[in-house]
């Protein structure tokens, strides 16, 4: 291997790769040119705007802002990964859908897996909480209501879920 190339094995949404990339190679780049993964949206490309938050064992990561090579033994979760194999949308997906809680939805991907982890973390959350966590993904179309109503519903809907 080239002296600024590296060796990294990871998980992504269940499934395992084993690739070589280059020492500057940054996460979001991998994950849409060499896995094809284009659900990752890349924005601002400073960790402001969110569109590019995926998962990283389960907490949400600027994926703008790490390089690939320090994803190497970990598990990343894409938008991609939201839906079942058969199809089934996860609830986010299917409350954002629902609630109408997007319109270019350049945002979504990272407002929907900035919202799974908190979900996950707070399963009973207030419409401020919902507020706080979506602070930090910008959304220049809807005005944020649909998307807050949105996770509410997600929220009730994964509780009712949860075994």
């Amino acid at each position: 291997m080239a002296p600024d190339r590296h060796d990294i094995e990871l998980s992504v949404n269940g499934v395992s790769y084993r690739r070589g990339v280059e020492s500057r190679m940054l996460l979001s780049d991998f994950l849409r040119h060499d896995l094809l993964l284009a659900g990752t949206h890349v924005g601002c490309e400073h960790g402001v705007c969110g569109a590019c938050t995926v998962l990283l064992d389960g907490a949400p990561v600027r994926s703008c802002l790490m390089f690939a090579v320090q994803a190497n033994g970990h598990e990343l979760s894409t938008v991609e990964g939201l839906a079942t194999p058969a199809g089934e949308l996860h609830p986010v997906q299917r409350a954002m859908h629902d609630h109408h809680g997007l319109q270019c939805g350049y945002c979504t991907p990272g407002i929907l897996m900035t919202m799974t982890a908190f979900l996950n973390e707070n399963p009973q959350p207030s419409e401020d909480a919902v507020r706080e966590a979506l602070s930090g993904n910008l959304c220049r179309c809807t005005g944020y209501q649909n998307i807050v109503d949105a996770m509410l519903a997600a929220a009730q809907a994964m509780r009712v879920s949860r075994p």
